[in-house]
């Protein structure tokens, strides 16, 4: 049967299965996913770009002159809803969506979590730190990539084109896929903890798509460039493609070719450089000289140069002159001086006595005074203590008891000043000017309303007669 059978060419038989699927999805399909690796040809201003989700992935085109094109505002992350037929790229034999139209729903996955990895490490502070400088002729470049992928490659040809022997190390790592971030922070930390390590380190891979380049939006990776010791360039994909290696590294090159150039310069770039250092200082040294050998021929040219002891005669002259005008200042400065001192002597000598004699006197006078007052002071407080002692005698009571008065009190102590304090039976002390006596009361004088109101309790018997006398 196999060699009966009439073989299909292949363009036949893509334009079959061309009719197939345009004829099972017709007349057309809305598909939603995220937007990925979206570019505009320059020359003919369609727009190519994949439509993805976490299963898979379908290519689209998007033709100038359809109606809804929707220019450069379509952006790599971003969640749309495409219209358009299935159909064939039969000379890649690729099946496609012809998109009509997009519509935007919301931001994909990918770029909500770069979003947020941004405001993160923006807040920390890795995108503000001071950028550290490139150095102007690098001994060594430490590159960390894929050995097998195209960057490597044009950053090896830029590096040869412009200095041919100079040195690189390369730390090989997946740029892509699982693992690919941990691998590219080992290739950072092995670069910086080398014996001698390189003098900057760049750090990228080719172009491609957002999940392409997504191991240089991890998070472990930005900050293993923060934590470099070495000056890190980013070069990362085409210019339009933005990571977050890009804001934390030291500078970011837009290809890695451009950071080749960036890190190497050509050697006629230095030797021009070099060139032009030597013509301005040859220059410069002409000018110093033709300067000081003016200077010089004028000098030269000068009566000090053609007769130099007049010179040193005038000066001498000079000196021998300030020396005399000195000593005569010296001396008539000090006769003058002496003269008025002793002119000065006898009234110095009047004056003191004078002022003597005033203090003396002042002091006389002075002394009479205090002696006066203290006379007066002395006086007023005898006085004073006179009046003291008569007002303390009229309140003394003994000198009342002097004048046949008595001060009666009780057994406590008590001074009775009422009849109605004393009753009969009672035993009281009298106080006289010269001493004191015991009694015992026998009757009181006191009203019998007021005698009720202050009696004391009776004694438990009647008083014996020799209790009744006095004593």
């Amino acid at each position: 049967m196999e060699d009966t059978r009439k073989p299909e060419t292949v363009s036949a038989l893509t334009t079959r299965i061309r009719g197939v699927l345009e004829t099972s999805f017709a007349p057309g399909v809305w598909v939603e996913g995220e937007i990925s690796n979206f570019k505009v040809v320059t020359g003919s201003g369609h727009a190519y770009f994949s439509l993805k989700d976490a299963g898979a992935q379908i290519a689209c085109a998007f033709f100038r002159f359809t109606t809804h094109m929707p220019g450069a505002d379509i952006k790599d992350g971003e969640k749309v809803r495409v219209r358009g037929e299935v159909t064939v790229y039969e000379q890649r034999g690729n099946y496609q969506i012809a998109a009509r139209s997009i519509e935007r729903t919301g931001i994909g996955d990918l770029m909500v979590r770069f979003e947020e990895l941004k405001r993160k490490l923006k807040a920390e502070g890795l995108f503000d730190r001071e950028k550290r400088q490139l150095p102007t002729l690098p001994r060594k470049i430490g590159i960390v990539t894929s050995p097998t992928g195209a960057a490597i490659r044009d950053m090896l040809n830029v590096t040869r084109r412009r200095f041919a022997n100079i040195h690189i190390v390369i730390a090989p790592a997946l740029v892509q896929g699982a693992g690919a971030a941990k691998q590219i922070v080992a290739g950072i930390e092995l670069l910086n903890n080398m014996p001698e390590p390189p003098d900057v380190i760049i750090v990228g891979r080719g172009g491609g798509s957002m999940e392409d380049l997504w191991s240089f939006n991890e998070e472990e990776v930005a900050r293993a460039i923060h934590a470099s010791g070495i000056p890190v360039i980013s070069a990362v994909g085409h210019e339009t493609d933005v990571t977050i290696a890009d804001w934390v590294a030291d500078v970011r090159a837009p290809t890695p070719s451009a950071a080749a150039e960036l890190v190497v310069g050509r050697k006629e770039d230095f030797e021009k450089r070099f060139s032009t250092m030597q013509t301005r200082l040859v220059n410069a040294v002409r000018n110093a000289v033709r300067h000081a050998r003016s200077r010089i021929e004028i000098s030269s040219g000068s009566h000090v140069f053609r007769k130099p002891e007049t010179l040193v005669r005038q000066h001498s002259q000079r000196i021998d002159n300030l020396w005399q005008r000195m000593e005569s200042a010296l001396k008539g400065g000090a006769s003058g001086r002496r003269a008025r001192l002793d002119a000065a002597t006898p009234r110095m000598a009047a004056a003191i006595g004078s002022s003597l004699n005033a203090l003396r006197l002042r002091l006389s006078e002075l002394g009479g005074d205090v002696m006066h007052g203290a006379e007066t002071a002395l006086a007023e407080s005898a006085h004073k203590l006179e009046n003291l002692s008569a007002r303390l005698e009229t309140l003394n009571p003994t000198a009342v008891l002097s004048r046949g008065y008595a001060i009666v009190k009780g057994e406590d102590g008590v001074i009775i000043k009422s009849a109605a304090q004393a009753r009969a039976g009672d035993k009281v002390v009298t106080q006289l000017r010269d001493g004191e006596f015991r009694s015992l009361v026998l009757d009181g004088t006191a009203s019998s309303a007021k005698r009720k109101a202050m009696r004391r309790p009776k004694p438990a018997s009647a008083p014996s007669p020799e209790q009744q006398t006095l004593f």
